[in-house]
């Protein structure tokens, strides 16, 4: 059986201009333990964001705080220079004071610095999609996302996303920026962000499904999607990627792993056309 490749899943175009097929990756498991460190395995790490492309994935998405800058490093020494229709998506706002540690800082001098940093590591004179890793909340909302308007009035940055938020908040960052994107938990076990989903559908934002597989539950050999699976000849991994894929035209999963063949299962999920029957079927079972 040929490898299906992630153009399957059809395309999204970012902002209107910047197009993307719909399935990703994630380039946050590719570190230490803890998102932390270098990977046991750098040549693996590099090996997987090779194959990604290979297969067609044109969505990268990371952040400076993967690692911290772990993340971004790999892919530069795996993609670089990059293929033009690649997409490298990072974020700031996130410190990071040791392994499983996660501080927002939304100071608008350290989000600009941490971007100048990340153009630098990745090798690029603009990041094409910026993203607030989160919302500082000492710093007024206009204040972080004006910190990504200034670099964007400047041609350092194409556009601009957030992370989780709500739709308040959402509405909140469009009065100072065009958002193109949010990046929220939503997967099949977790559907708290259905009515930021909603939003987003009915006004063409991108939504970014972070662990898209609940970190591996949905994926597991003996998890809530395993008899589905085995009737549908497929693995719990891609069931679950296409029910995502099939909730709404702008949902971009970006599942990530630091083994090639679970990013080829993955992967294969961008062919996977579901009835809805077997939509129904999957929403019940989680």
């Amino acid at each position: 059986m040929n490898q299906p490749t992630a153009s399957a899943a059809g395309t999204f175009a970012l902002g209107g201009d910047l197009p993307v097929h719909r399935l990703g990756y994630g380039a946050m498991q590719i570190t230490g333990d803890g998102v932390w460190g270098w990977p046991k395995d750098r040549d693996g790490a590099v090996a997987v964001l090779r194959r990604a492309v290979e297969l067609g994935v044109t969505l990268v998405d990371t952040a400076d705080s993967y690692g911290p800058t772990v993340s971004e490093e790999l892919i530069r020494e795996a993609l670089h220079p990059y293929a033009d229709d690649v997409v490298i998506a990072t974020k700031a706002g996130l410190t990071r004071t040791g392994p499983g540690e996660w501080i927002p800082v939304g100071r608008p001098a350290y989000l600009k610095q941490q971007v100048e940093l990340s153009l630098r590591r990745l090798g690029l004179e603009r990041i094409d999609l910026i993203q607030l890793h989160r919302i500082d909340p000492e710093v007024p909302i206009a204040d972080q996302v004006g910190a990504f308007k200034e670099l964007q009035d400047e041609g350092k940055v194409r556009h601009i996303g957030l992370s989780e938020v709500d739709v308040a908040q959402l509405k909140e960052a469009q009065q100072t920026a065009e958002i193109v994107s949010v990046q929220n938990l939503y997967n099949l076990a977790h559907r708290d962000a259905q009515e930021l989903l909603d939003h987003c559908t009915a006004e063409n934002i991108a939504f970014i499904p972070w662990f898209p597989l609940a970190t591996g539950e949905l994926a597991a050999s003996d998890g809530p999607l395993t008899e589905l699976a085995g009737q549908h000849g497929t693995s719990p991994s891609q069931l679950a990627l296409a029910w995502l894929l099939h909730r709404s035209p702008v949902v971009l999963p970006i599942p990530g792993t630091k083994s090639v063949d679970h990013l080829e299962d993955n992967v294969a999920a961008a062919a996977l056309q579901l009835s809805d029957d077997e939509v129904e079927a999957l929403t019940a079972a989680v």
